[in-house]
């Protein structure tokens, strides 16, 4: 829906893959300001208007349902990746791991990663439900685990508690397997995805991983907001849920 960054993410994409890749755009209600160029290896989704779809969920399972490669690797439309990320990340998985590369914060205007003093982000804890102040989700937040990553800082393939949800790579037996779908009708179109992913892949004896061979990096909009309209009704669903008890995963 915010295409600012989406054609220099998928040129990116592009230029550092050493493997075979193909790309599938998915536009969630809208057409770009400009055409995206065209290339053999990107295919796009389109589906809808913003006033009738089904969210972000199902945008990704009806992605995934059509894509024909081995690994699967989902990715936002402003992010900056490594040189071969695409090597690096199937080298050190296993079937029924869902791996994270290392994440950086991007400019995304110079394209380059931001170098503040602040680590990369290797690792997130799972936040006890409630904990943040008027907490839509009423979820297990992934907070950024820095003791974590000064403590076991040598360790380049290693257990993290959580991700953000950015950037993840599975294999598609895994996928097929374990997490099957992103469920809409119990957590709702938009949140906790990083939790239903990490927890169906947890409770099936699967691993959440960190890659840290490679890396991509991320533009965190913070106070800019999402670049488009967002309901917060979109969180009711997975609220009524909690609420009811219904268990997830």
């Amino acid at each position: 829906r915010d295409d600012r960054y989406l054609q220099k993410t998928i040129d990116d994409l592009l230029a550092k893959a050493e493997g075979s890749i193909e790309i599938i755009v998915i536009l969630d209600g809208y057409w770009p300001k400009t055409l995206l160029k065209n290339d053999p290896r990107v295919t796009i989704l389109h589906h809808g208007t913003i006033f009738n779809n089904p969210g972000m969920r199902e945008r990704i399972n009806r992605g995934i349902s059509i894509s024909r490669g081995e690994f699967i690797m989902k990715i936002d439309e402003h992010c900056m990746v490594d040189k071969g990320f695409d090597v690096k990340l199937s080298a050190d998985i296993e079937d029924n791991w869902v791996v994270i590369p290392r994440r950086y914060r991007l400019d995304p205007e110079k394209w380059e990663i931001i170098e503040d003093g602040r680590p990369p982000i290797d690792y997130l804890y799972l936040a006890y439900p409630g904990a943040k102040k008027d907490d839509l989700e009423w979820g297990l937040h992934g907070s950024i685990w820095n003791a974590r990553f000064h403590q076991r800082k040598d360790i380049l393939i290693d257990d993290t508690m959580s991700m953000q949800g950015s950037c993840y790579f599975t294999s598609r037996k895994n996928w097929d397997k374990t997490i099957k779908f992103l469920d809409s009708s119990g957590y709702g179109p938009f949140t906790q995805e990083a939790q239903e992913i990490g927890n169906k892949t947890w409770l099936s004896g699967g691993r959440l991983v960190v890659n840290k061979k490679t890396w991509y990096a991320h533009w965190h909009k913070g106070k800019n907001g999402k670049g488009y309209g967002f309901s917060n009704n979109q969180y009711e669903i997975h609220q009524e849920n909690i609420k009811n008890g219904r268990k997830f995963c």
